[in-house]
C-alpha cells in the first residue's frame, strides 16, 4: 500500500530513497486528482500522506538535517537532534492536534534600512508540522498556480523568472509592473480563535480599489487580470 515502509528504530538505516519514492507518489497522485478536479480523491489523498510514516520521517530530515536554519532554535531552545531524537519527533507529528508553541522573536536588519524586520522562529517541532502540512498541501497548489509565478515555488529559481522576463520583453519593449504593499502582513486584520478582529478596525479611508495588472501568462501572450487591492 501507498505511504507504507517497513519500520525501524535506527535513523541511519532508514532506505531514504525509498521513503521520497513513496512521497512523491502520493504527491503525484494528489497533483493528478487536483487537475480532474476531483476534490473528495484529493482530500482522501491527504489525509493519507498526512499520516504517512514516510511524510513524517521526511519532515523531520528536512528541518533537522537538510535546512540551512536547521540550528536556529525556537524558545525551547533546540538547535539539533540524536537520531533517537528524530524517530521521536516523526512519532508524535501523528498528533496533529497539538497545539504550537509561541515563536521566538527576533529582529534581522533590511538592507540600506534603518528599521529591523520582525522574525518568528518556531520550535523545530513547529517547523516539523510545517514541513509535514507542506508535503500535503504543495501538489494541490501546484496544480492550481499560475505557470508563470516563479515566488517560493519546488523546482523553480529567479534565473527562471529573469529568464521568462527577458524571453517576453527581448523582441518588444514593454511596460514592466513593480508593485510592493508596505507592511502588507502587518496591517492585515487577524481573526483571533472566536472569530474575533484581533487587528485594527477598518476605518473610512482605506476602502477596497481594483486594479487592472498586466501579467505574462502560459500562452506567450499578455492577460488583463483584475486584482483586488486593500490601501495600506
Amino acid at each position: 500500500m501507498a505511504g507504507t515502509l517497513p519500520y525501524t528504530e535506527d535513523w541511519q538505516m532508514i532506505p531514504w530513497p525509498e521513503v521520497e519514492r513513496i512521497v512523491y507518489r502520493l504527491q503525484q497522485r494528489i497533483y493528478q486528482a487536483t487537475k480532474q478536479d476531483d476534490v473528495k480523491r484529493v482530500h482522501q489523498l491527504q489525509r493519507l500522506l498526512l499520516h504517512s510514516w514516510s511524510a513524517r520521517l521526511l519532515a523531520v530530515r528536512r528541518v533537522s538535517q537538510d535546512n540551512r536554519g536547521k540550528r536556529t532554535p525556537g524558545v525551547d531552545g533546540v538547535v539539533s537532534l540524536t537520531s533517537p531524537e528524530r524517530l521521536t519527533l516523526a512519532k508524535e507529528l501523528h498528533h496533529l492536534d497539538k497545539a504550537a508553541d509561541p515563536v521566538r522573536r527576533t529582529y534581522i536588519d533590511k538592507p540600506g534600512k534603518t528599521e529591523k524586520r520582525p522574525l518568528g522562529i518556531p520550535t523545530m517541532a513547529d517547523r516539523a508540522y510545517q514541513a509535514l502540512v507542506k508535503l500535503v498541501l504543495e501538489p494541490e497548489w501546484e496544480a492550481r498556480f499560475e505557470p508563470n509565478s516563479y515566488g517560493f515555488r519546488p523546482g523553480r529559481c529567479t534565473h527562471d523568472a529573469i529568464e521568462a522576463i527577458y524571453n517576453y520583453i527581448r523582441l518588444k519593449p514593454k511596460y514592466v509592473l513593480d508593485a510592493d504593499i508596505e507592511k502588507c502582513f502587518d496591517k492585515i486584520s487577524q481573526p483571533g480563535p472566536t472569530g474575533a478582529d484581533q487587528g485594527s478596525k477598518p476605518s473610512s479611508n482605506r476602502p477596497n480599489r481594483r486594479s487592472n495588472v498586466i501579467c505574462i501568462n502560459s500562452s506567450n501572450s499578455f492577460a488583463n487580470t483584475e486584482v483586488a487591492l486593500k490601501r495600506p
